[in-house]
C-alpha cells in the first residue's frame, strides 16, 4: 500500500504524525471540513520538472499557489513545468493527489514556502483520503527542504 510507504518513511525519520482516514474527498474546504482544521493548515506537495529526470516537491498551503516567477527566481532558471500525471507518477511512485515527500520513489529536494512554518499542518499520506498530521518545522529539518517565500 502506498499509504504504508509514506508512513513508514515518516516514522523512519522520527517524526512524530497523526494519521487520519476520512475517504476521498472532493474539495479542498471537503478535506479541511473532515480533518477539523482549515484550509490553510492542509499543505499541497506538488512535484515540479526542472529538466530530464529533474524534480522536487513544492510544499504550499492549501489556500495559496505556488508563484512560477518566484520560483524560478529562486531556482535561478527561467524554465520550469509540472509534469503529466504518468511522468509525475513515474518520479515519484504516487498517483496525482495523493504525493507527498514521504516515501517517493526518489528523494527529490523539497521546497517548503515560508509561510507554513511554525504550524502543525496536514498533507497527504500516498493514498485518497489518508492524511498525516505533523509539526512542519520538524518536518522541514528532516526532508532538508529549503524554505522561501514561494506562494501567493
Amino acid at each position: 500500500m502506498s499509504e504504508q510507504r509514506a508512513i513508514d518513511a515518516l516514522r523512519a525519520l522520527g517524526l512524530e504524525e497523526s494519521i487520519t482516514r476520512h475517504g476521498p474527498t472532493t474539495s479542498l474546504a471537503e478535506a479541511a471540513e473532515l480533518r477539523g482544521i482549515t484550509p490553510r493548515d492542509i499543505v499541497k506537495t506538488l512535484v515540479v520538472r526542472r529538466g530530464e529526470d529533474d524534480y522536487f516537491f513544492v510544499l504550499v498551503p492549501g489556500d495559496r499557489v505556488f508563484s512560477w516567477p518566484k520560483l524560478r527566481a529562486l531556482l535561478g532558471v527561467n524554465r520550469l513545468s509540472m509534469p503529466d500525471a504518468e511522468t509525475a507518477f513515474e518520479a515519484t511512485g504516487y498517483v496525482r493527489g495523493t504525493i507527498t515527500p514521504f516515501g517517493s520513489s526518489h528523494a527529490w529536494p523539497v521546497i517548503a514556502d515560508a509561510s507554513i512554518v511554525g504550524r502543525r499542518i496536514s498533507m497527504g499520506a500516498g493514498a485518497p483520503g489518508v492524511s498525516i498530521s505533523l509539526e512542519a518545522d520538524q518536518m522541514i529539518a528532516a526532508l532538508r527542504a529549503e524554505v522561501a517565500d514561494i506562494s501567493d
